[in-house]
């Protein structure tokens, strides 16, 4: 009986930080529609709110995985802008955009199993592994291109259509958003895969003696990973029609700023890719808010660090109180 209760506390807190979040977005709301009436109510900006949360979104799906899973990923800005690159060379865009995309999600993929291994069977710390990869990959981006910004030739327009055509008032980037995140959702709350996320991050020794394999499953989460920066790497592909070296700069500050709003334990073993997406959108309308009023770039960094800070406060807390 006390797992069960344990497990039905469990889901009170996330249940209430989840409404905590949209709160949150409501209030933001009343004071975009308070400061700016005439811009920030408007169709196209709500539209572009959501592209622009696309690709950081994508992003973070992956991210909270490997935090659930007791690990952490430092270069997905980095693997994003390297896949970009890839994507955008005139070697690849000469086979078209099919093969763009398929080269901008393997690229993504093989940067994460390349992280996976030296963290699963390498035995380095999820953080320096990261760390090096996100310092490699940015670097290869730069010597691919050249520090020069690669532009999608006009017979590869298929790629920018993802971000011009809209159905239903929303273009197509959104819908991939979309679906990756109730994909994330399905994978994490309905798949042995996901129970054994939640298990490896909770106890990895305890997971290795129920008999899962903990170094093949870590590889997984961060090839999972990967594949999301992939993804994300053929959204701001259409978005900007370029692949660049500069794409994703601090992206991964901004995902794991997200996972952890949105609840997840930077421990391990808790969270949930519905508070994440949330995280996700309470970011990018506070940056919205921001350029919409013509505040610095240093202020939004300001704030983003505030609600980190508060946000990890939280989290001790609810971890110190009783069950």
């Amino acid at each position: 009986m006390r797992p069960l209760r344990r497990a039905g506390a469990g889901r009170g807190p996330g249940e209430f930080r989840h409404l905590g979040l949209v709160a949150a977005l409501a209030l933001l709301a009343v004071v975009g529609v308070i400061t700016e009436p005439d811009n920030f109510p408007t169709s196209g900006n709500l539209v572009g709110i959501l592209a622009l949360a696309a690709t950081i979104g994508v992003i973070t799906v992956g991210q909270t995985f490997v935090i659930i899973g007791g690990g952490i990923d430092l270069s997905v800005g980095s693997v994003m802008a390297l896949a970009s690159v890839w994507a955008t060379t005139v070697a690849t865009q000469s086979y078209g955009p099919a093969v763009m995309a398929l080269c901008a999600i393997l690229v993504g993929t093989g940067a994460g199993v390349v992280s996976g291994l030296l963290i699963s069977y390498g035995r380095m710390v999820p953080f320096i592994a990261t760390l090096a990869m996100l310092v490699s990959a940015r670097g290869l981006a730069q010597r691919m291109s050249d520090r020069k910004t690669q532009l999608i030739r006009p017979e590869n327009d298929a790629i920018e259509s993802l971000s011009t055509t809209k159905v239903l008032g929303l273009p197509l980037v959104v819908y991939i958003f979309a679906a990756v995140a109730v994909a994330g959702w399905v994978l994490l709350n309905r798949t042995t895969f996901g129970r054994r996320t939640f298990a490896v991050g909770g106890n990895p020794e305890a997971a290795r003696l129920a008999g899962i394999d903990v170094r093949r499953h870590t590889l997984l989460l961060y090839a999972l990973s990967g594949f999301c920066c992939g993804v994300a790497a053929i959204i701001i592909m259409a978005r900007t029609t370029t692949g660049s070296s500069t794409h994703g700069d601090l992206y991964e500050l901004d995902a794991i700023a997200a996972v952890i709003i949105g609840g997840t334990l930077l421990t391990g073993g808790r969270g949930t890719v519905a508070g994440s997406i949330l995280g996700v959108l309470v970011f990018t309308v506070i940056t919205n808010l921001f350029i919409l009023n013509g505040l610095q770039t240093s202020d939004q960094l300001i704030a983003k660090g505030v609600i980190i800070g508060i946000a990890v406060l939280l989290q001790r807390r609810g971890l110190r109180s009783p069950t």
